[in-house]
């Protein structure tokens, strides 16, 4: 009975990790200038007046569910 046994050694590609490096840091500055926007967008809303926000069909407790509705739950 014959054994053979077969090693698979990841090959390190310093290519491959500086990509992966930036996609990453990319995904990260995307998501703080969303949120970002989201912030800007809940600060203009709250400096309506209630009268104004009544006409928006929205009320000042349910803002930050309005603007983040669509990425987390609330």
């Amino acid at each position: 009975m014959a054994h053979s046994a077969t090693q698979s050694h990841a090959r390190f590609s310093l290519p491959g990790l500086i990509a992966s490096i930036a996609a990453s840091v990319y995904g990260a500055l995307i998501s703080v200038a969303e949120a970002q926007s989201r912030v800007r967008q809940v600060e203009f809303l709250q400096s309506l007046s209630d009268e104004e926000l009544k006409k928006r069909g929205l009320s000042r407790e349910r803002i930050v569910h309005r603007v983040f509705s669509d990425s987390i739950w609330l």
